[in-house]
């Protein structure tokens, strides 16, 4: 299945530290905009249990 593609308007400082975050875990910002989403419905009990398993770095999940 093709992911979904949105735009999405950042405040640029918010962008700026979600890349160096990014940079640290050795993923693409894409990839880490994901694993927050990702990470925040899993926390707040709303992750799809269909969901496929994150194709992205997790070490620290």
């Amino acid at each position: 299945m093709a992911k979904k593609q949105y735009p999405l308007r950042v405040d640029p400082l918010l962008w700026e530290a979600v890349e160096r975050w990014a940079a640290d875990e050795l993923r693409s910002v894409n990839g880490q905009m994901e694993f927050i989403i990702r990470d925040s419905l899993k926390r707040a009990g709303r992750l799809p249990e269909k969901l496929p398993p994150a194709r992205t770095n997790t070490r620290h999940a």
